[in-house]
């Protein structure tokens, strides 16, 4: 009691470590904007790259026109990595840096700025004080975002390398950060993003385990050194389970399978990113308790808690959120961490029932979908074979189904939609911080600029180190470091080793993906109007789905495809990471109806001209072309202006009454009388 007859407050835990997912334009401008955040009161760094430097691509490819600096900063050299983190010492950071395919290269050129911070340590001591997380998932780029590079073998084994290098060289890095946060957003139910994270980790823990570059005294470490990246959706009770089933089910496969004994290092430590699939872009402002929700979903439970948190804005399905928006979000954390109560007592979920039932529930169909994973080969042939890729799209679509129907609500999208004029939207224009459209033009520059201060032979020879050792089963770790601190460019390095591992493209999972269960009076009718439009046509309707540049965020793309072919169209969908000639090419081939892209990553204003502009020299500028993605009021209407037929975005959810408007599109596009 205190000296007034008051009880005692509780001693409280030490919050998560906030974070906000950021990086835009330049390095200068995001170096900016991260200073400014740890001004207000976050405190740990998570940077966004840009496409090109995810999939590992300078400023100057052809693939990269149009991405650069648009999804997160471009970071092609040292030069700009030495820019990114200038004046924020990064001895003294923790930083998540969300990188996949080329997370061995950003975390040598991390490693090298840092040696460059402390001229008065030697690289190993520095080495030693580093902490942060690189992501390093590959397997979910396959599943779900589209990021990688190499093929699922050549990928392992760089990870491998990863992890055996700092377990030794960086032991308070995690070098790998398994992230199911994609699977959610790609339609996972919480059994398989449960279920398919575990198949990630044990794929990865077997290739370590059986590179032989970690004793089994240090792989523990190993094991300790792991973490995951997780979504966490509105449906809060039943996230909150679902992070109860990781934790049991992380500490049995790590004591079962790998024979940890020691309990700390079996803790499954996760960090999470909240849904942004759910958030609407119709009454934006009801994403705020969206975002809230989800936070309590993955703090509430003491025993299942987040290790580090950062949550979306607000306005993020417009465009690209501003700083305030930022600061925003970093707020509502701050909320309830420092003014509530919760961090003050144990798990509040212990024995509850209900609770306790429905971790059961997800643990025992987790463990299922893994035991049918292993009997198949593990995660590497499920991702070959499109198993887990199908059940993720059929997965999606049945989600989709619901929200159409009405079965599962979302509020001001397909119930309660009508809503007073919200103040924060009145200008759309304003509500979103647009992209510096002279990002592009200041990297192609820098990376001029880099390249002719640097020794041109130095970088010669690093590569073709690095190329040799990639031949044999050497630890490529130190040929990239050789390589960074030589100058050689991102570009370069993957490049390099393009040439050695060759490339990959994944199962799209469309083909084998089951649609809509129930099609119901309205699709029935487009089916009718689709097989009409064909035989006044004198064939079957066909069209063409494009993904035209790096981005990857393919399910809205492969939900239109599986849509459309439910309608009876012909579907042509060739996957991700297309340029504008080749989408030219498979229209002019397939004698296509209309061509519809998708593009989430910012880049429609230079990829949809490009394609028009395609099409009219390959004398199809009559050939009807629609768009999807995030894209601004005043965007929209230049497109249409451009020559487009229709822009769709998030706000059109009814994919059944975006197949009539493709019908409505192609019968207007042959001067087709309204239908009789």
């Amino acid at each position: 009691m205190t000296e007034t007859g008051e009880p005692d407050r509780p001693v409280k835990d030490r919050p998560w470590v906030m974070r906000t997912y950021a990086g835009h334009s330049t390095a200068e401008a995001s170096n900016a904007l991260y200073r400014t955040n740890l001004a207000k009161g976050q405190t740990g760094l998570s940077v966004a790259f840009d496409l090109p430097t995810q999939t590992g691509y300078d400023p100057d490819s052809p693939l990269s026109r149009g991405e650069v600096g648009k999804v997160g900063v471009p970071v092609p050299h040292l030069g700009e990595m030495r820019k990114l983190f200038a004046d924020i010492p990064l001895t003294g950071m923790n930083t998540s840096m969300t990188i996949n395919a080329t997370a061995m290269w950003l975390l040598a050129m991390y490693q090298v700025v840092a040696e460059e911070q402390n001229p008065d340590l030697s690289p190993e001591e520095v080495a030693h004080q580093l902490a942060g997380t690189t992501q390093n998932d590959i397997i979910k780029e396959y599943l779900s975002r589209g990021t990688y590079v190499f093929g699922p073998e050549a990928s392992l084994r760089l990870i491998a390398d990863m992890i055996a290098y700092t377990v030794h060289e960086i032991p308070k890095w995690n070098p790998i950060n398994i992230c199911s946060y994609h699977l959610q957003e790609a339609g996972a139910t919480p059994v398989q993003e449960v279920a398919y994270a575990m198949c990630t980790a044990i794929a990865v823990l077997d290739q370590v385990k059986g590179s032989g570059q970690v004793s089994d005294d240090d792989f523990e470490k190993v094991v300790g050194r792991i973490s995951f990246f997780v979504n966490a959706g509105v449906r809060f009770i039943e996230e909150t389970c679902k992070m109860r089933a990781f934790v049991q089910l992380w500490d049995e496969i790590t004591r079962e399978r790998y024979g940890v004994q020691d309990p700390k290092m079996r803790r499954f430590r996760y960090g999470v990113q909240v849904n942004s699939l759910g958030l609407t872009e119709a009454q934006p402002e009801n994403n705020v308790q969206r975002i809230v929700l989800e936070m309590l979903g993955v703090t509430l439970s003491k025993d299942a808690r987040a290790r580090a948190v950062q949550l979306p804005a607000w306005n993020e399905a417009l465009g690209l959120p501003r700083p305030w928006d930022q600061q925003w979000s970093l707020r509502f954390q701050q909320v309830l961490a420092f003014e509530s109560d919760l961090l003050e007592y144990d798990d509040i979920f212990a024995g509850s029932h209900v609770i306790e039932a429905k971790v059961a529930e997800l643990v025992e169909g987790a463990k299922a979908e893994i035991d049918r994973v292993q009997e198949m080969g593990g995660a590497i042939a499920a991702v070959e074979s499109g198993y887990m890729k199908q059940n993720l799209v059929s997965a999606h679509a049945a989600r989709r189904a619901r929200i159409e129907s009405g079965e599962e609500v979302i509020v001001g999208v397909n119930r309660f939609e009508t809503t007073e004029p919200s103040p924060l939207t009145a200008d759309l224009d304003s509500a979103i911080q647009a992209a510096d459209p002279e990002a592009e033009r200041a990297a192609l520059a820098s990376l001029e600029a880099w390249k002719a201060q640097r020794d041109g032979t130095e970088v010669a020879e690093a590569l073709a180190a690095l190329a040799e050792a990639a031949r044999t089963d050497a630890n490529l770790m130190e040929a990239t470091l050789v390589a960074a601190r030589a100058g050689a460019t991102t570009g370069e390095w993957a490049g390099t080793l393009r040439e050695v591992f060759g490339e990959f493209r994944a199962p799209t999972g469309v083909s084998g993906a089951v649609g809509v269960a129930k099609a119901g009076a309205d699709l029935s009718a487009v089916r009718e109007r689709v097989r009409a439009t064909g035989e006044e046509l004198g064939g079957r309707l066909r069209v063409l789905v494009g993904k035209p540049g790096l981005d990857g965020h393919s399910n809205g793309a492969e939900q239109v495809a599986v849509r459309a072919r439910d309608a009876g169209f012909e579907v042509i969908y060739q996957g991700i990471r297309l340029t504008p000639d080749q989408i030219v090419a498979a229209a002019v081939a397939e004698d296509v109806h209309l061509v519809g892209l998708s593009i989430l990553s910012g880049s429609h204003m230079e990829l949809v001209p490009d394609v028009l502009d395609g099409l009219a020299a390959a004398g199809l500028g009559d050939l009807p072309v629609i768009v999807g993605g995030i894209i601004p009021a005043s965007d929209a209407r230049a497109l249409v202006e451009r020559g487009v037929a229709a822009v769709y975005t998030p706000k059109d959810f009814g994919l059944t009454e975006i197949m009539n408007g493709i019908v409505d599109v192609i019968r207007a596009a042959h001067g087709l009388d309204e239908d009789r």
